[in-house]
């Protein structure tokens, strides 16, 4: 079963597993301008042109993290397709699966804009651009 949890409850579960790995699914541009949490590992979801599926999305995680006892959180956006990934992730036997729920740059407010409700850079957690 997917966890799904905060960004907050997401580093504190980071400072007490250290073998946890952060695994970033946003598209190339997104890691690298918006920004991204620095031990971050970028293994894209879906990417632009047209967000096509990347079809070696599993075996590049594979390759990332072999141990599927190892857990892993996932981290999108706002936490719509890191959900989906780590449902993919589930299917093939990953068993320490973790949603950050609130994503990178959180859930829109009131004016349709992100970063002001809630996310991972909202909350102050470290993060830098590439």
């Amino acid at each position: 079963m997917v966890e799904n949890l905060g960004s907050l409850q997401c580093r504190d579960f980071l400072q007490e597993n250290p073998a946890a790995v952060i695994i970033d699914v946003r598209t190339t541009m997104e890691y690298s301008f918006v920004g991204h949490p620095p031990e971050a590992i970028l293994i894209v979801w879906k990417e632009f042109p047209g967000m096509k599926l990347n079809a070696q999305f599993v075996a590049q995680v594979e390759e990332a993290v072999p141990d599927k006892t190892n857990p892993i959180l996932l981290l999108c956006r706002s936490g719509a397709r890191s959900l989906a990934a780590a449902k993919v992730l589930e299917e093939v036997g990953y068993q320490h699966l973790i949603n950050i729920a609130d994503g990178f740059e959180g859930d829109l407010d009131e004016k349709k804009h992100r970063g002001n409700v809630n996310g991972w850079r909202f909350h102050g957690l470290p993060w830098i651009q590439s």
